[in-house]
């Protein structure tokens, strides 16, 4: 008997395979922290410190920051969240626009830190001279994109509560300004975090031209194509075709 091709059940776990854009990163992110582990001064090199980069002009930091983070832990929740929310990006921007937008937001998130440093809050003495490390300002950038181009998209929240994505975004990003102003000697991570945040929505948001225009129209043509995927015209019946007069 003839299995019927509707009887085919199957799963899938997150968004599918890796990009190459987010492939390529996980690999830089887990490379730098088997180096971190090696020789622990590369975190004092590498990391994010306002005052190395105004005084001592160590202008990599702002980028070099961003591939290394505080503990085994840190990473892999890091980098969960880059598959989660990069691959779906990457297939609809291309490599070359999503590779542009991760490295932005994470460099906006570097300048928003640097910026707070320089506050005269007493929590900015500590920021001024204390590394920052990880990808989460990136990833946060992401996370604001995800939310504003697949709006109603479930997520879910502490792994329990489906919440659509712009929601989600909403919540989270008013969580990490809370946090950014009421913990104490946290203010680093969440500054950051913050950064990526506002950096991935105005870059999106802003006008006409440059990169939010080249990631809307990618997304404008994933849909239209996506959409005429389902008024394609296959041949059928017995034969092989159909007769046409």
């Amino acid at each position: 008997m003839a299995r019927s091709p509707y009887s085919r059940v199957s799963y899938q776990f997150g968004p599918g395979p890796v990009t190459p854009a987010v492939k390529a990163l996980l690999i830089a992110n887990g490379v730098s922290f088997l180096v971190q582990v090696a020789l622990p001064s590369v975190t004092t090199v590498g990391g994010l410190t306002p005052a190395a980069v105004l005084e001592s002009f160590w202008i990599w930091q702002p980028f070099t920051y961003m591939f290394l983070h505080a503990g085994l832990t840190h990473l892999v929740f890091n980098m969960l969240a880059l598959w989660m929310f990069g691959v779906e990006l990457e297939r609809i921007w291309g490599t070359r626009a999503f590779a542009r937008f991760y490295l932005l937001c994470g460099l906006g998130a570097a300048a928003a830190t640097i910026g707070a440093a320089l506050l005269p809050f007493g929590f900015a003495d500590f920021l001024y001279l204390t590394p920052t490390v990880g990808a989460s300002g990136a990833i946060y950038g992401l996370l604001a994109a995800f939310g504003m181009m697949f709006a109603d998209r479930p997520i879910y929240m502490y792994f329990l509560f489906p919440v659509p994505a712009r929601i989600f975004v909403l919540i989270t990003g008013a969580i990490t300004l809370l946090l950014s102003v009421t913990s104490s000697g946290g203010q680093m991570a969440h500054l950051a975090h913050l950064g990526g945040l506002v950096t991935g929505w105005a870059l999106l948001m802003r006008g006409r031209g440059g990169l939010a225009a080249e990631l809307k129209y990618r997304y404008t043509k994933w849909r239209l194509q996506r959409a005429r995927r389902r008024f394609d015209v296959h041949q059928g019946g017995r034969g092989g075709g159909w007769n046409v007069h």
